[in-house]
């Protein structure tokens, strides 16, 4: 009996080590089987590329990017005895204060973003403050649930998005242009809507963001070696204009005290060099704050240079003037009957301002009469008007650098057939033109016969500081240099004589032509103008083709007493800032 019992306990001692045995095997199994949680020894790094910046011809950023960066934190994680040492820490690296960042840790237990407008410098900052917070223990480690390994999350500091910077606040609006938000995975950017912001946006835009994957040291960076992978970041071209800021600056301001002076709706003005076309100023009494867009000003948001098409009025005359001298179907010194001041044509009457028997053909512009352009203009054929007007560029884009450009409209050929339809084009009614469109058609007067292209990008630089410039388009011949040459002189003649003579300027060559004309609502002329001057001015050295444009003022109705005073102004400017040196003989 006694040995009988002594063998069930060896039997169930056995038993007992062969299950002990098995829960062995099966804890090694389960060890060797089951993945471990080891930190990798890879790890890996990305960066955004940033949109490239619009830089003035005198050096100025007028149009940067800045990375946005947001704070994150995991306020479980905080060791409750050193809170008060973490927010006196962040408030003083991120400049927030400590009441907002308690208030904020206080309100959620787990992730919390602590700030989502971090600038770069301040980023790099707080960074270094999360290794200081770890290494004085600010953190706490705590179990996994899911892996049961102990943790700690600090502070991270994480790319949240760009931000679109307009450094001189409304300055060369609308011509910049301005962008709006996107969202990608969580990241913000910006886009181009109008002006150069637009038309360049592929330009402009990050190309390539970095990537960097291989093994790490002990601080977590990445080795580089045979076995690392590298993409680099390639930001967006910076584009660099034709325009300097310290001309734009003086000439918006101007226009702004003289839209004010003449209680104008808008006052546009426009300068290019009449050799190659580099423009030098795109300025509008009109501007907003690209950042903060109010309803207010979304009139102002269209390039009023481009996109305003107008009737230009008498500014057409020497157009139409030069044409017939191209065509020599007059002599400037012809005579050309007046019929003082009314003339009728089929159904229609004609008037002028200033009343005259006979004057020159040259005076007919001097002196801008209709009734005398009006006649003269009946030699030419329908064709001839039409293309005339097409070699001088219009109805077609004035620049290739400027987006929704309103080309404006001729008359047909047959059209222009019609004697009243030819004489009031003559005159600039019934053709729809805006100031670039103008502007490029009188640098042929003052370059030979030859119109640029106005050209407002001077080149693209690349993440390298490497520039690569863009060629200018080749200039189209409206006229012979003869009739160019003598088409100046007529305009000089305008300034001297003429509508122009408040531009006078001692010790320099000016010239040009004055314009007025009505403006129609509802399909019909009412009492309100547009007036115009579209003009050279040059000295011994530079040449230049300049325009303004003053859209309804309230004050006067004259070019002479309102456009006019605003180019003058223009001129001053110029000769101060040295674009101009008038050749004074003591």
């Amino acid at each position: 009996m006694v040995s009988r019992n002594k063998s069930k306990k060896i039997l169930l001692l056995y038993g007992i080590i062969f299950i002990g045995f098995l829960v062995f095997l099966a804890v090694m199994l389960f060890t060797v089987l089951d993945p471990r949680h080891l930190p990798s020894k890879f790890t890996v790094d990305s960066s955004k590329a940033s949109r490239g910046n619009i830089i003035s011809a005198d050096g100025f950023h007028i149009a940067s990017t800045k990375k946005l960066f947001k704070a994150v934190v995991n306020t479980r994680y905080i060791d409750p005895q050193k809170k008060d040492l973490f927010v006196q820490l962040f408030s003083i690296y991120s400049g927030m204060d400590k009441k907002e960042i308690l208030s904020k840790i206080n309100s959620n237990k787990g992730v919390v973003v602590l700030s989502y407008n971090i600038p770069q410098i301040q980023a790099h900052y707080l960074k270094k403050l999360a290794s200081e917070l770890r290494r004085f223990k600010v953190f706490m480690s705590l179990k996994n649930p899911r892996t049961g390994l102990l943790s700690v999350h600090g502070l991270n500091v994480i790319e949240s998005g760009e931000s679109r910077e307009y450094n001189y606040g409304k300055l060369l609006t609308p011509i910049i242009g301005y962008p709006h938000k996107l969202e990608d995975d969580g990241y913000t950017f910006v886009k181009g809507v109008k002006g150069l912001e637009k038309r360049f946006d592929d330009e402009l835009s990050a190309r390539q963001d970095s990537f960097s994957r291989g093994k790490r040291d002990v601080n977590s960076y990445i080795i580089l070696n045979k076995q690392s992978f590298t993409k680099p970041k390639i930001n967006g071209l910076d584009i660099k204009i034709t325009i300097p800021v310290a001309l734009q600056i003086r000439f918006e301001r101007m226009l702004d005290k003289m839209k004010e002076q003449l209680e104008a709706k808008q006052i546009m003005l426009a300068l290019m060099d009449s050799t190659d076309g580099d423009v030098l100023a795109m300025a509008s009494s009109n501007r907003y704050l690209p950042k903060e867009i109010k309803k207010s000003d979304y009139p102002s948001l269209n390039s009023g240079m481009i996109e305003y098409s107008f009737e230009p009025g008498s500014v057409l005359k020497p157009v139409t003037f030069s044409l017939l001298l191209e065509k020599k179907l007059v002599n400037p010194y012809d005579l050309v009957n007046g019929h003082n001041g009314r003339f009728k044509m089929g159904r229609k009457v004609i008037t002028d301002e200033h009343k005259f028997d006979w004057l020159s053909a040259e005076n007919v512009i001097v002196h801008s009469s209709n009734i005398g352009i009006a006649q003269l203009a009946q030699k030419l054929s329908g064709f001839e008007f039409n293309d005339g007007l097409k070699r001088f560029g219009f109805s077609k884009r004035s620049t290739p650098d400027m987006i929704y450009e309103k080309t404006g409209s001729i008359p047909s050929a047959k059209r222009l057939e019609n004697q009243i339809y030819k004489a009031t084009c003559s005159y600039g009614y019934g053709i729809r033109a805006n100031l670039m469109q103008l502007l490029r058609a009188y640098s042929a007067f003052n370059n030979n016969g030859k119109m640029v292209y106005p050209k407002l990008v001077h080149s693209f630089i690349n993440e390298y500081n490497q520039e690569n410039v863009v060629p200018y388009e080749n200039g189209v011949e409206a006229i012979t240099s003869t009739t160019a040459q003598r088409m100046k002189d007529i305009l000089i003649k305008t300034v001297e004589h003429g509508t122009g003579q408040k531009t006078i300027t001692e010790g320099l060559i000016i010239g040009g032509k004055t314009g007025t004309a009505h403006i129609v609502e509802d399909g019909k002329y009412v009492n309100k103008y547009n007036t115009s001057f579209i003009g050279l001015v040059n000295d011994q050295k530079h040449k230049y083709t300049m325009g303004v444009v003053v859209i309804q003022p309230k004050r006067s109705q004259f070019a002479s007493q309102t456009a006019v005073p605003v180019f003058k102004a223009a001129v001053d400017i110029m000769v101060e800032e040295g674009y101009l040196q008038p050749n004074i003989i003591q």
